[in-house]
């Protein structure tokens, strides 16, 4: 990865990653759920927090999300970075604009906190989304705000929850591989962000519980793997971009570490990139993907 890394165009080329990896069976029960319980004679409300650059709208488009039952929905979608909110303005004009029939996309910067705390005495959502985000947050804290502006009895879709498990394949040396696989998840453990912290590498297996305690019911729950390989010498889209994109997270974030020889994690650097380039590298995350109902 050069110094020209794109975080727009990171999140644009994992589109197909995060396609191929998302359980069906936990998608299928959402479905089920916002087709048997959200019908309504006002539009429903949806929230998406940590949005991106919008490309879980398209997919809630695409996929037929809302099809089925014919309401009118209002969704939100917010994140923190304008940059991402700028590139979702233009993937999703069409939606903003109303272009999609019962379905009105509007954008929004903001922080999740401060969006929940504006929250407070206003209607709640009837379902509320977040990708690939809970294992940025401190889960104790987040949790119960992102519940917390959900009306009882609706439902919540977190997806891509990381879990403990990253593979890049095949092995280039047994001791450096472990290394830098166990040091990248500590990384997150111990993540501190705007003075919060701000992650952990097991969130997938400790949100089951971490729901029901905060009064939660989780209706399905599976694996949504990140698995990505090359067919017939090649990656599909710009998936060598996001596998290049994983190699410059890991260096940014272990550069300079003391526990890593520089020289021997250099050239796993180099290894693993010129893996990339030749079509070589196979590389698996290993996250959970739960949908639920709110409690009252």
């Amino acid at each position: 990865m050069t110094d020209a890394f794109d975080f727009t165009r990171y999140l644009a080329s994992k589109r197909t990653v995060d396609d191929r990896a998302l359980n069906r069976q936990v998608w299928q029960t959402l479905a089920d759920a916002v087709d048997g319980e959200l019908m309504s004679d006002r539009p429903v409300r949806v929230l998406e927090v940590g949005a991106g650059i919008g490309t879980m709208v398209e997919r809630c488009v695409e996929w037929g999300l809302f099809a089925r039952s014919g309401f009118d929905v209002d969704y939100t979608a917010i994140d923190s970075e304008e940059s991402n909110v700028e590139v979702a303005r233009r993937r999703l004009a069409h939606l903003t604009a109303g272009g999609e029939k019962g379905l009105r996309v509007r954008l929004e910067t903001a922080d999740l906190y401060d969006f929940a705390a504006r929250q407070e005495n206003r209607q709640r959502f009837d379902l509320i989304i977040a990708h690939a985000l809970l294992d940025l947050l401190h889960l104790p804290t987040a949790l119960p705000s992102l519940l917390g502006m959900v009306r009882p009895g609706g439902l919540f879709y977190f997806s891509i929850n990381f879990d403990g498990a990253t593979l890049f394949l095949p092995e280039v040396d047994t001791g450096m591989d472990g290394r830098v696989e166990a040091l990248y998840h500590r990384s997150m453990d111990t993540r501190v962000t705007d003075g919060r912290p701000s992650g952990d590498s097991r969130t997938g297996r400790r949100l089951f519980h971490a729901l029901q305690a905060c009064g939660a019911e989780v209706l399905a729950a599976g694996s949504s793997d990140w698995v990505v390989h090359p067919v017939g010498g090649a990656y599909r889209a710009d998936e060598a971009y996001f596998l290049g994109c994983i190699l410059h997270f890991v260096e940014s974030t272990l550069r300079g570490h003391p526990e890593l020889d520089a020289r021997e994690f250099e050239e796993w650097l180099a290894v693993r990139r010129r893996q990339v380039g030749g079509g070589a590298l196979v590389y698996v995350a290993h996250q959970l993907d739960y949908c639920g109902r709110v409690g009252g």
